[in-house]
């Protein structure tokens, strides 16, 4: 069986309870922690590395869009809020769900069930199979793991296996996924650490190129390769790099 580990961010001890018997009814799910505010929450986030988040959108001195912005990887999220307009917003995240305060146990249980079956179709196995779960994860080679993009007012959790393209601008990187191009305050050698590397190709000095974007790869001069993304964006391999890119791809 798969247990979905959860953790709770939320300024109210009355809101965590109740968050906390709601979840008791659900067998897939196990709380593992909770916190009061963004920087305790944040901690417990990289301590535990939980798969599921239940997130305050409005908290005292940061809120819960201030916590994703501080992760690296984001679990799938679930925002609680007592005000129509912060839920409204946080479609601009593309956040899983939201609940309005106070829960309705049935628009719970369903939010869960989206969960669930989410999580069903991102490992290709029944949720009644009896196997271990971290191995199942490793098996999708952690392709499913979201990160928070902030580009001035506009906000997005992606997929890294959404992403095709980082690309150094200056003292930043642009990400290309689904026709946008927000720009994020962190080096190429920073995001490089924390991708797969299966998946992610260093293509030259300026960037990194996801393989399974890849619609054609042709010979360029002095041995370089020339590669066109499903995009439509031409990226040439540097003639190092493209030695060790045939081999990757077994060229």
């Amino acid at each position: 069986m798969i247990i979905l580990k959860a953790v709770i961010v939320e300024d109210s001890r009355l809101a965590r309870n109740e968050l906390k018997e709601l979840i008791k009814a659900h067998e897939y799910i196990k709380l593992i922690g909770e916190a009061e505010n963004v920087d305790e929450g944040y901690q417990l986030i990289l301590d535990t590395k939980p798969d599921l988040l239940f997130l305050d959108i409005n908290m005292p001195e940061k809120d819960g869009f201030e916590l994703l912005e501080m992760l690296d990887d984001v679990p799938i999220t679930i925002f609680t809020t007592a005000f129509d307009e912060y839920a409204i917003k946080s479609f601009e995240y593309n956040a899983f769900d939201y609940l309005l305060k106070p829960i309705n146990q049935k628009r719970f249980s369903r939010s869960i069930e989206k969960v669930i079956e989410t999580t069903k179709k991102e490992l290709e196995t029944p949720i009644s199979e009896e196997k271990n779960n971290d191995d199942l994860k490793k098996d999708v080679l952690n392709l499913d793991k979201q990160i928070f993009i902030k580009d001035g007012e506009k906000c997005w959790l992606v997929k890294i296996k959404e992403i095709s393209l980082f690309e150094i601008v200056g003292n930043y990187t642009r990400v290309f996924f689904d026709g946008n191009t927000p720009l994020i305050y962190k080096s190429l050698a920073q995001i490089e650490e924390k991708l797969p590397h299966e998946v992610f190709f260093r293509a030259n000095r300026q960037q990194i190129i996801n393989i399974h974007h890849v619609k054609k790869v042709v010979s360029w001069f002095n041995g370089k390769l020339k590669i066109e993304l499903q995009s439509g964006e031409e990226i040439e391999i540097s003639r190092r790099q493209s030695y060790m890119f045939k081999e990757q791809l077994s060229l």
